[in-house]
C-alpha cells in the first residue's frame, strides 16, 4: 500500500506522518502512527473518512488513550483525534446536556453538576473522553452512562452524519451496539438536584475511587472486565498475582485489576504480563478474563 499521507494530500494541514503515539496514551508507551490526523470540524472529519474509505486506508479513533495499549511496532493507516474545540463543546439546555465526544468525561460531569443536573456524578475520577465512555458504557456500582443517553450523533462508513436515537441504542455491560467509525456528540437527559447534594456525592465517589487507584505519579491502566457477579481484581489477588512483574510492568498492589508501568516499558512486556495473569486465573478458577484494555 502506498504511504497513507501521500494519498491524503488534501488533508496535509491536519495530518502528521510517523507521529509517536506514546504521548497520547495513559501508559506513555507504544509505537508510531503512520498518520495522526486532528480534524478541525465535522466537515473536515467527514471528508477525511470518505477519503480513507475510497483508498482503503485503515482508521482508528483515539480519545484520551486511557484504556489503549499501542504495539511497539506502531500502526498502519490513520489515527484520528477529536481534539479541536468544535468536538469538545459542552452545552446545557434545561435538563439536557450536549457534549462533544472529544470532551473529557471529567468536564462533562463538572459542567452537569454546575448546572444542577444529577446522574453522572458517581462516575467522577474515571479517565477518558465522552466518546470512549459511551463506546465502553462505563459504569460504577450505582450507574452506567448509557442510562442517561438520549441520542448520539455519529459519522457512518460513508462519511455521512447520522443521529442514533435512544430506541436504536443498546447498552450492555462494558459496551454499546454502535459500530459507526466516529461518535461526534451525545445528548444526556439528566435530573435536577441541589448543588450541595451533588457535590457531596461527587466527593464521596472521588475518595472511594482514589483509594484503590494507583498513585498519581504512576502510569497505569485497568486491564480486565469484571465477570458477571465477580471482581476481576479479587480473582487476580486470590490467584496470588499481586506484585507480579514482567519487564517494567507490574500488577498493582492497590488494585489488582490494574497494571503500573515504568517509563520506557515495552508494550510486549505488558502483553506478556496480561497473558500470564489470564493463564493463572484460568488455571485457578476455570474462568477466562476478558480484556477491558484495547490492544492496538
Amino acid at each position: 500500500m502506498a504511504n497513507a499521507l501521500s494519498q491524503l494530500s488534501a488533508f496535509a494541514s491536519i495530518a502528521r506522518p510517523e507521529e509517536k503515539l506514546a504521548a497520547y496514551t495513559a501508559l506513555g508507551i507504544g509505537g508510531r502512527a503512520e498518520v495522526l490526523a486532528e480534524p478541525r470540524d465535522i466537515a473536515e472529519l467527514a471528508g477525511l473518512l470518505r477519503a480513507c474509505r475510497e483508498k482503503n486506508i485503515p482508521i482508528r479513533v483515539l480519545g484520551s488513550g486511557a484504556n489503549v495499549l499501542v504495539s511497539d511496532e506502531g500502526l498502519r493507516g490513520v489515527v484520528v483525534r477529536l481534539s479541536a474545540p468544535s468536538f469538545c463543546r459542552i452545552q446545557t439546555k434545561g435538563n439536557t446536556v450536549r457534549a462533544g465526544c472529544g470532551a473529557s468525561l471529567a468536564h462533562l460531569i463538572a459542567q452537569s453538576a454546575r448546572s444542577g443536573l444529577a446522574g453522572l456524578e458517581s462516575l467522577v475520577g474515571i479517565p477518558g473522553t465522552v466518546g470512549g465512555a459511551l463506546k465502553h458504557n462505563i459504569s460504577d456500582r450505582n450507574v452506567e452512562i448509557g442510562h442517561y443517553v438520549h441520542r448520539i450523533d455519529v459519522i457512518d462508513t460513508a462519511g455521512q452524519t447520522q443521529t442514533r436515537p435512544r430506541d436504536e441504542l443498546r447498552f450492555s455491560f462494558g459496551s454499546c451496539n454502535l459500530d459507526d467509525p466516529v461518535l461526534v456528540a451525545a445528548d444526556f437527559e439528566l435530573e435536577p438536584d441541589r448543588a450541595d447534594a451533588l457535590l457531596k456525592r461527587m466527593r464521596k465517589s472521588w475518595i472511594q475511587r482514589k483509594a484503590t487507584q494507583p498513585f498519581s505519579f504512576q502510569s497505569a491502566v485497568r486491564v480486565f472486565k469484571n465477570p458477571a457477579g465477580l471482581s476481576a481484581a479479587a480473582l487476580v489477588e486470590q490467584a496470588g498475582l499481586v506484585g507480579t512483574k514482567v519487564g517494567g510492568a507490574q500488577v498493582n498492589d492497590r488494585d489488582a485489576n490494574s497494571l503500573v508501568v515504568e517509563p520506557d516499558t515495552a508494550a510486549r512486556d505488558i502483553l506478556r504480563l496480561i497473558e500470564l495473569v489470564r493463564a493463572k486465573v484460568q488455571d485457578r478458577f476455570h474462568l477466562e478474563l476478558d480484556l477491558e484494555i484495547s490492544v492496538w
